[in-house]
């Protein structure tokens, strides 16, 4: 059974890592979280699941309005070979989360690490970063080196790439 964000959260917990979390209809596109945004300071995220055309799997997450070249991108990240995106299917059952609810917090689900996480460095600009926790009805607001500490202990060393142009 994937995590629920009642895990992701005891998880913050153990590692001494503070988050705030806002509750919220579901969103399910940049333009969602835009409209109902509120006043949630920080860094608001974009987040695409790839693959590659060997199987790999790469979670790239950007600021929200960044622009990438997905005809270049498997150069910057390492992939083998052009990537798309990996299907709802593929991200339900390696990262735990539906299509909508895309985030690097899913880490805590793939257990075999079978995901590469690359953090866009313009992203990494901002002290604070919202995700989803794992579903689309809340939004978590996260330090970025938290957010860096979380996945190294998820076993995802992310890599901090220049990815984007921030739109």
């Amino acid at each position: 059974m994937p995590a629920t964000p009642d895990d992701l959260f005891a998880y913050f917990d153990q590692l001494g890592i503070a988050v705030t979390t806002v509750e919220h209809p579901p969103l399910h596109t940049v333009e969602d979280s835009k409209a109902l945004r509120g006043e949630i300071g920080g860094g608001h995220t974009k987040n695409l699941f790839l693959k590659d055309r060997k199987g790999g799997l790469f979670l790239v997450v950007l600021e929200e309005d960044a622009t990438v070249d997905l005809k270049r991108i498997h150069e910057i990240i390492g992939a083998q070979g052009k990537v798309s995106f990996g299907s709802a299917e593929l991200l339900t059952e390696v990262w735990g989360v539906l299509p909508g609810a895309v985030t690097p917090f899913g880490a805590i689900n793939d257990k075999a690490g079978r995901v590469s996480v690359v953090l866009d460095a313009a992203l990494m600009r901002h002290e604070h970063l919202n995700h989803h926790p794992l579903v689309n009805t809340k939004t978590t607001t996260i330090a970025r080196d938290d957010l860096v500490a979380f996945l190294k202990a998820t076993g995802h060393e992310p890599k901090i790439l220049a990815v984007s142009t921030a739109g």
